[in-house]
């Protein structure tokens, strides 16, 4: 038996098949999960579709993260297909691509907003819808995707580097609501890995060449293992865990000079 034998998930944000998200989803049903996924937008629909298909995944629906009603209307649907939810992956996030190089300095105020509000506030709206299909399971485990650039300044990074930090943050104090309900909420930090939205970063590939020369394993990550760790940390391996930031960088964020 897999470590999500007979659980459910409900994953949002997966884009394409390069995406953290798609690892994470192939991870959790080959360890025994039934998966949801979202989509927004007929684009991402056409691609998110075909790669539910290939797992046996359930498409619930389209859901705009900035949106309540879009949101309350996808998890509505959860309860009457499961009844309940027992692990929520959060991997949405947006910034707009002139914020990505150059001095942070320059974003404007509603780029600012704009970045907080998808990136980390809507980790508190899928956390509230959430909490009432948990309780029904007794508890649940939920995962936001974070980077290193929410507590270092990492060059280009910018505004999405705080709107990592405010994610943090959000998952720090949501841990402590939903606790005394058996609600767990970690957020997960993986090295830089190549996906459709770290290709919008100037300079990208410069990260991941960093992180290769310069943590202690002296090499890339792989979407495998980022899929891996965020199964563990969703799973009851992980049950003592919440409120915390796990890193999965090859060591990269304790390395100094």
């Amino acid at each position: 038996m897999g470590i999500a034998e007979g659980k459910t998930a409900l994953v949002v944000g997966v884009a394409n098949e390069r995406s953290l998200a798609w690892a994470i989803v192939q991870n959790l049903v080959a360890q025994g999960a039934r998966v949801a996924l979202t989509y927004q937008g007929e684009v991402l629909e056409r691609r998110v579709r075909p790669l539910a298909e290939q797992v046996g995944a359930t498409i619930i629906g389209e859901m705009d993260v900035g949106d309540e009603p879009s949101i309350n209307g996808v998890f509505t649907r959860v309860g009457e297909l499961w009844g309940g939810l027992d692990m929520l992956v959060h991997s949405v996030a947006f910034a707009e691509r002139e914020d990505l190089q150059g001095r942070f300095l320059n974003v404007s105020r509603q780029n600012f907003i704009r970045a907080i509000e998808i990136s980390a506030y809507s980790l508190v709206s899928l956390a509230r819808a959430v909490e009432p299909l948990m309780e029904r399971r007794g508890g649940g485990s939920i995962l936001a995707l974070t980077y290193l650039g929410a507590v270092r300044a990492v060059p280009n990074y910018n505004v999405m580097g705080v709107a990592k930090a405010t994610l943090e943050a959000c998952v720090r104090y949501l841990a402590v609501d939903l606790g005394e309900k058996n609600i767990r909420v970690n957020a997960l930090s993986a090295a830089p890995v190549r996906t459709l939205s770290s290709a919008a970063i100037h300079g990208f590939y410069d990260m991941v060449h960093e992180v290769e020369r310069r943590s202690p394993l002296r090499r890339t990550i792989n979407r495998e293992e980022v899929g891996a760790m965020a199964t563990a940390l969703l799973s009851n391996l992980a049950s003592a865990v919440t409120g915390q930031t796990v890193y999965a960088d090859l060591g990269y964020s304790i390395v100094g000079l």
